[in-house]
């Protein structure tokens, strides 16, 4: 494992993935708050994409890394090739940006310690990414108890039902507007 070549090879994919926006004035924030009311700051805007080095010991891994949906195959694949191991899959629901986020969790044990988060965000009304289960079979049931918990459909994948809800259920309740049964 070559912490420097996963961490050119993910900035390098984080790059390609950018989009170039014009630079626009942030549009003024507007809040309505009751007299005596303390003021909340606005949330903040979603994370572009592009990689952090951050301090593992106060966020748990060495790399953060934000891409498109449709790199987290190739990210996989570049990770894999250096033999770090796929730990876990899950998501967040961004309700308020209509987006649903992926993170991955991926380290790797056989030396020096080293982890690796690869977040993806795709539309919560069209939650599809592709499968890594032909990179990694172990993310099987990691990719089914998302798609029970959030909806997310992973493209290509070979068993995708549920796995801890019943089968016969219609609801994903981990998604922030979900109501109960």
């Amino acid at each position: 494992m070559n912490k420097a070549t996963i961490t050119t090879q993910l900035r390098a994919l984080a790059a390609t993935g950018m989009v170039d926006e014009p630079e626009t004035a942030p549009a003024p924030v507007v809040e309505e708050v009751e007299e005596g009311a303390k003021k909340k700051a606005a949330p903040p805007a979603p994370r572009k994409n592009g990689l952090l080095e951050v301090d593992p010991a106060r966020k748990g891994v060495h790399l953060d890394v934000q891409l498109n949906g449709d790199q987290v195959v190739a990210a996989a694949q570049a990770l894999d090739a250096e033999g770090m191991q796929l730990e876990a899959i899950t998501g967040v629901d961004w309700i308020n940006d209509n987006e649903l986020e992926l993170v991955y969790d991926y380290s790797y044990t056989g030396g020096e310690f080293f982890r690796v988060v690869v977040r993806a965000r795709i539309p919560r009304d069209e939650p599809n990414i592709s499968t890594l289960c032909d990179v990694f079979p172990s993310a099987n049931w990691h990719e089914r108890e998302t798609y029970d918990f959030f909806g997310i459909n992973f493209e290509g994948h070979p068993q995708l039902e549920n796995l801890l809800l019943p089968e016969d259920s219609d609801f994903h309740p981990l998604l922030k507007d979900f109501k109960g049964c």
